[in-house]
């Protein structure tokens, strides 16, 4: 059955609703807009239906959502109907309960520095930064690999190519996260519980990543997080220290939940 003709205001319309709906899942426009690559300006535009994208734009905006031109004819809730592996009734009671709405006391929303053993350089440790928030009652966390890692692995620096994202889900005794790079170039398990500290914001736990069997290689380490929440100077002194370190320069309440000197098991 053929469209009926829409006037350009309409489809506006149906487009700046559609990408209201699909902008909900991130946490900040002006994020998501650096990454789309659009003017914040513009992008509130194209979501208040004043203005239209130009073909190239158009197209960047549905390869990032993976929708297609439908977006200008129907409701984007009949064009991303597929279902979700983890909430499908199959796994809904299994891993699906877990991932629906993680309290935010169990594991709060903001900015936590983590500290972990290289996988690539076993002498070396990584220090890094991943943001966590909240959208429709699910939990992700996003974040960068150091541009020295990708580097020793004949892999791209820029960004896209080292941006990582994830879900996190319940567990009996605390959290575990599954990561991916983008298309699911590599995949890694993490689990952290929490641990006592003066002010109750650290987690230890471990990495797993996904790699075949090595005699030489490590596919899983011992990590800490330390959440730092939204202060904006702890977050900034933070991510000037990211990147490789040698064991001494690791933050001591880090150095001593790492155990480097024990094995891990």
């Amino acid at each position: 059955m053929a469209h009926p003709v829409r006037t350009p205001a309409e489809l506006r319309s149906m487009f700046g609703a559609n990408l209201r709906v699909l902008s909900k899942r991130y946490a900040s426009v002006s994020e998501l807009s650096r990454q789309l690559g659009i003017n914040r300006t513009q992008f509130n535009r194209y979501l208040s239906g004043e203005s239209f994208p130009r073909p190239d734009v158009l197209d960047r905006i549905c390869t990032f959502f993976d929708v297609d031109a439908r977006i200008l004819l129907e409701p984007v809730d009949t064009l991303t109907s597929r279902a979700d592996a983890l909430t499908s009734n199959y796994l809904s009671d299994f891993v699906g309960a877990g991932v629906n709405a993680v309290p935010e006391d169990m594991f709060p929303s903001g900015f936590y520095r983590f500290s972990r053993r290289s996988f690539i350089d076993e002498g070396q440790f990584v220090i890094g930064l991943v943001y966590v928030f909240r959208a429709e009652d699910n939990t992700y966390i996003r974040g960068f690999e150091a541009k020295e890692a990708m580097r020793q692995q004949g892999l791209p620096s820029d960004p896209a190519t080292r941006e990582f994202r994830g879900f996190v889900m319940q567990q009996e005794n605390g959290i575990a996260s599954v990561i991916s790079r983008r298309r699911a170039m590599t995949c890694s398990f993490n689990y952290l519980s929490r641990v006592s500290s003066f002010e109750n914001n650290f987690w230890v736990g471990y990495v797993t990543r996904t790699v075949r069997e090595s005699t030489t290689g490590t596919r899983v380490v011992r990590m800490v997080y330390e959440h730092l929440g939204q202060k904006t100077g702890e977050v900034m002194a933070a991510a000037r220290r990211c990147g490789f370190v040698s064991e001494e320069k690791l933050m001591l309440f880090h150095k001593r939940l790492l155990q480097p000197d024990a094995p891990f098991s």
